[in-house]
C-alpha cells in the first residue's frame, strides 16, 4: 500500500486521531465501508428527526434539524445510487458498538438530556467528517475519491449545526467541559479493536 494521506486541516475538536490500523482496513474493504456508510447516513437523519419529535416545543429545533435530516436521506439515496451502478445490493452489516457506547453517556435527566444529544450528535458527525476526508484521500478509483468529496462539506457543518444548538441553548463554559468528557469517551470507544471495516470502528 502507498503511503498514506491524512487531511492537511484540523478537525476542530477531535484530538485523537484515527490509527493507520483502522485506515488500512476500510482501504481494503471499500465496498463494505460504503454500505456502511450508507446506513449511517441513515441513522444520522434519524436522529435529527428523533430530536425534533422529542423536543416539539423547542424554539428554532426544527427549524434547524428538518435540513439535516433531509440532506442525510439525500446522501443515504446518493450512495445506494452508487452501489446499485456497481451492481451491488444494500444489506445489513454488524454495527460497530461505536454509537451505542456512546449513546451510554447521554445523561437521563433534562436539560441535560438534551446538551449530550447534541454533543454526542455532533462528535458522531466530527468524526465522519475525518474519517470521510481520509477516505476521500486515498480512495483507488476516481468515482470513490468523488463520491466521498461530495459528502464531506455536510459532516462538517453539521457538526457546527449541533454545536451552535448547544452553545445557544446552554452555558458555553458547562458546555465545553461536558464536550471535552464525551470526546474523551469516544475516544477510549474507538480504542477497543472492533475489527470490522466499518466507518466508526
Amino acid at each position: 500500500m502507498s503511503e498514506i494521506k491524512r487531511p492537511s486541516f484540523h478537525i476542530k475538536h477531535l484530538t485523537k486521531l484515527s490509527s493507520e490500523k483502522w485506515i488500512k482496513l476500510a482501504l481494503s474493504n471499500p465496498i463494505e465501508i460504503l454500505i456502511d456508510h450508507a446506513h449511517c447516513e441513515r441513522k444520522a437523519a434519524g436522529v435529527a428527526i428523533q430530536l425534533m419529535f422529542r423536543y416539539p416545543s423547542e424554539p428554532n429545533l426544527s427549524e434547524v434539524l428538518s435540513p439535516i435530516a433531509r440532506e442525510e436521506l439525500e446522501h443515504f439515496e446518493k450512495i445506494l445510487y452508487f452501489l446499485k451502478a456497481k451492481g451491488i445490493k444494500l444489506k445489513a452489516l454488524q454495527p460497530p458498538p461505536y454509537g451505542s457506547e456512546l449513546a451510554k453517556n447521554v445523561r437521563k435527566n433534562e436539560p441535560l438530556r438534551m446538551l449530550d444529544s447534541f454533543l454526542v450528535a455532533g462528535i458522531i458527525e466530527a468524526r465522519s467528517h475525518e474519517r470521510l476526508s481520509i477516505l476521500a484521500l486515498n480512495a483507488k478509483d476516481n468515482s470513490s475519491r468523488d463520491l466521498y468529496n461530495s459528502l464531506l462539506e455536510s459532516e462538517a457543518r453539521h457538526f457546527g449545526v449541533y454545536w451552535k444548538l448547544a452553545q445557544s441553548k446552554f452555558d458555553k463554559d458547562k458546555t465545553i467541559k461536558r464536550l471535552k468528557e464525551l470526546i474523551k469517551k469516544e475516544e477510549e470507544i474507538l480504542s477497543n479493536t472492533f475489527m470490522k471495516p466499518r466507518v466508526h470502528s
